[in-house]
């Protein structure tokens, strides 16, 4: 069947919830958006699906993940990353960068050359791209990376991982402080690769050479970063200070403080503002033992490295994500703009992070406690 509505939605598009509104689908593609009223009798030969008041969203995109229910490139497996797939879907999320941790390059060359088969495979999320978080990071801000396999600039490595990703990377995060920078950020413009500065001990003048070198969007704001400083402002000064300067925001209450990101709200302009989990490969999992990048995690509000207790990750999923930044000021159609909207417009996809004609049928629906009702996925 080609032909879906939704009827009796609260649909959120743009800076609006549209209540009692039905979607038309066809093809993959939105066709018409309308209120209840003006449906007058329920076609035929094609799927109803009543939304009964939950909630419409333009999907879920997950730029930063490392895994889910189990499921991860770390395992180093198409299957691994077609279930990674599926289990997102589950939860609300249409698309997502796996995230590769920072190692050693022949281990990253491996990861790509184990799972790039399963794009264009999968049945559930899609698969955007690969998000390097790593190796070119600085050795001063590692966060749980480990430290042994922090590498300085080298370009032809990150050719070699470009040719094995067969063109799947999406995003990358490097120090914007590093030797060498000018020549990733040359290969990341040709190669349509976004690059976020990150794990980062620049101070404000060495982020803004990496600014005007085009790299305008952050890691994990606030997280692996030089702090703010009235004398140098840092990395993280400088996303503040910068509107054209996008952040992500982890928005599990703990990485950030919950009045922190609503202050980020206020000083940073809405579009440069994206939602992510980080969440680890355990997230969701049922039974343990509970591994992430090859160490055991222990779970307290976040997943902490069991040997000493260092924030690893996140246990975050986007619809709680969603319904934090509701509770930490947003409204509910700003934080789907930076759940959905924000990166779709950064990774480049033009038919993906709203609800309207002629885009695609990405939906997440979800009731009002956040809890995934369906998904739909073009």
């Amino acid at each position: 069947m080609n032909k879906q509505l939704i009827i009796n939605a609260r649909v959120i598009t743009g800076n609006q919830v549209l209540p009692d509104y039905c979607i038309e689908i066809q093809d993959g593609k939105i066709a018409a958006l309308f209120p209840n009223t003006e449906l007058t009798a329920l076609p035929k030969e094609v799927e109803i699906i009543d939304a009964k008041g939950a909630y419409a969203a333009p999907g879920l995109i997950d730029a930063h993940i490392h895994g889910f229910a189990g499921f991860g490139p770390e395992l180093a497996s198409e299957d691994a990353l077609l279930k990674m797939s599926e289990e997102l879907a589950k939860a609300g999320v249409t698309s997502f960068c796996p995230t590769l941790y920072c190692g050693q390059p022949a281990d990253m060359l491996r990861i790509i050359e184990s799972t790039v088969g399963a794009f264009g495979k999968e049945k559930g999320a899609h698969l955007l791209g690969y998000h390097l978080e790593g190796p070119f990071i600085s050795p001063r801000k590692p966060g749980v990376m480990k430290p042994q396999d922090i590498a300085p600039i080298d370009l032809p490595t990150l050719e070699k991982l470009h040719q094995a990703a067969r063109g799947h990377i999406t995003n990358m995060t490097i120090a914007p402080e590093l030797p060498g920078i000018e020549d990733v950020a040359k290969f990341a413009k040709e190669h349509h690769i976004l690059l976020q500065a990150g794990h980062t001990n620049a101070t404000y003048n060495e982020f803004l050479h990496g600014a005007e070198l085009g790299i305008k969007h952050t890691t994990h704001l606030f997280n692996a970063m030089s702090a703010f400083n009235h004398r140098d402002p840092g990395a993280a000064g400088a996303v503040l200070l910068h509107p054209e300067v996008a952040a992500e925001i982890i928005a599990d209450g703990v990485h950030v403080h919950p009045d922190v990101v609503g202050f980020l709200r206020r000083v940073k302009p809405l579009e440069n503002i994206v939602l992510i989990t980080d969440a680890l490969l355990p997230t969701g999992q049922a039974k343990g033992p509970f591994i992430a990048n090859g160490e055991e995690v222990t779970f307290d509000k976040v997943w902490k490295r069991a040997t000493d207790k260092v924030i690893a990750g996140s246990a975050l999923t986007m619809l709680k994500g969603l319904q934090n930044l509701v509770s930490f000021g947003f409204t509910l159609p700003e934080a789907v703009t930076c759940a959905s909207t924000n990166p779709a417009r950064l990774l480049g996809l033009k038919t993906k992070g709203t609800l309207a004609v002629g885009m695609d049928a990405d939906i997440t629906l979800f009731d009002e406690q956040f809890c995934p009702v369906r998904t739909l996925i073009a």
